[in-house]
C-alpha cells in the first residue's frame, strides 16, 4: 500500500529544535517528497522542497534531507518560533498522496 507516515512532532519551547520524519512505504522516488504545514483556517503552505527550496519564513532554520536506504525524508527544524506552530504534512510531489500530519506546537 502506497503510504507516507510521519512522526516526530510535539511540544517545544521557542528556540528549540525538532526533527520530523516521513517514511515512504511502497513509494520510489523520495526526492519528490515535500513538506507542508497548515494552521487553522488557512491553506496548506509549502515549507521545504528538494526541487524548489524553502519558504522565506523558514529559510536558514529548516533543512530537508533524506535517507535513501530508509526511504525516509526528514525536516530538521531549528530555532523554532511560536508562529511555526502548525500541523506538518509530507506529500509526494503533486499527487494526492499525503501523510496523516503531525502536530508541532512551539510555546513562547
Amino acid at each position: 500500500q502506497v503510504q507516507l507516515v510521519e512522526s516526530g512532532g510535539g511540544l517545544v519551547q521557542s528556540g528549540g529544535s525538532l526533527r520530523l520524519s516521513c517514511e515512504a512505504r511502497s513509494i520510489f522516488g523520495i526526492h519528490a517528497v515535500d513538506w507542508y504545514r497548515q494552521t487553522p483556517g488557512n491553506e496548506r503552505e509549502l515549507v521545504a522542497s528538494f526541487s524548489s527550496g524553502y519558504a522565506d519564513t523558514v529559510k536558514g532554520r529548516f533543512t530537508i534531507s533524506r535517507d535513501d536506504a530508509k526511504n525516509t525524508v526528514y525536516l530538521q527544524m531549528n530555532n523554532l518560533k511560536p508562529e511555526d506552530t502548525a500541523v506538518y504534512y509530507c506529500r509526494l510531489g503533486d499527487t494526492l498522496i499525503w501523510g496523516q500530519g503531525t502536530q508541532v506546537t512551539v510555546s513562547a
